[in-house]
């Protein structure tokens, strides 16, 4: 299990609690925290605290890096696995067709006006076969192998993943939910950061560089 994290103190408990137990191995890759985000993750039982280049993809290939798992799931450090988790996936790791797969999306806390965005996440994951990476995408070692790791892009890594498991077989969408944090909805507007995060979806389906919609997604200026 590969938890990339940049100042997270605040989440990070909260997520861990959900992923006790023997049997994991849980990889906390930080990509320049300034809070105590690092030693908390040490406190709370990581195996593993890696220091990373910031940028997601560079985190998550760091952590797939040093695993030793046949399985690796990547964890958002704002996402929190649902109970039963572990045996839906379980019982999916099983299946020697499925190459990877993700948890339901929802929203903590459990809001009315976050439901309509989460209808749409399940219609993108059954009819597109596309997860975010806050859902909690897990692979086969070997297919991530295959792949040469988590490609080092600016943006929609995950969407990069997900198009790679299903290449490789069966993409397995399981019913336990990864719970998200709606800060960042809370923090910019629930329809204005939709709307922002459906656009820039279509500009990956279409192929438009992907430099240039990670400087628009972040809001920075054109090169």
């Amino acid at each position: 299990m590969v938890i990339p994290t940049l100042n997270e103190e605040a989440q990070l408990e909260q997520v861990f609690r959900a992923i006790l137990g023997p049997g994991l191995e849980r990889i906390v890759v930080d990509g320049g925290s300034t809070d105590r985000t690092r030693a908390l993750a040490e406190r709370l039982g990581a195996d593993c605290v890696l220091r990373a280049l910031p940028g997601r993809a560079r985190q998550l290939q760091a952590g797939y890096l040093a695993a030793n798992a046949e399985w690796i799931l990547f964890l958002h450090a704002d996402t929190v696995l649902e109970d039963g988790w572990r045996g839906a996936m379980r019982e999916a790791m099983r299946d020697p067709a499925v190459a990877g797969g993700a948890f339901r999306f929802g929203f903590q806390p459990r809001l009315w006006r976050y439901r309509w965005i989460e209808w749409g996440a399940e219609l993108r994951c059954r009819w597109g076969g596309l997860p975010y990476g806050d859902q909690a995408i897990f692979v086969r070692r070997k297919v991530l192998d295959e792949l040469g790791g988590v490609p080092d892009v600016p943006i929609f890594e995950d969407l990069d993943l997900a198009v790679g498991i299903r290449a490789a077989g069966r993409l397995a969408l399981l019913r336990p939910h990864a719970w998200t944090s709606s800060r960042r909805y809370d923090r910019n507007g629930v329809f204005r950061t939709w709307l922002r995060n459906t656009a820039a979806l279509f500009a990956f389906l279409w192929g438009v560089d992907r430099d240039r919609v990670a400087r628009w997604y972040r809001g920075r200026p054109s090169k």
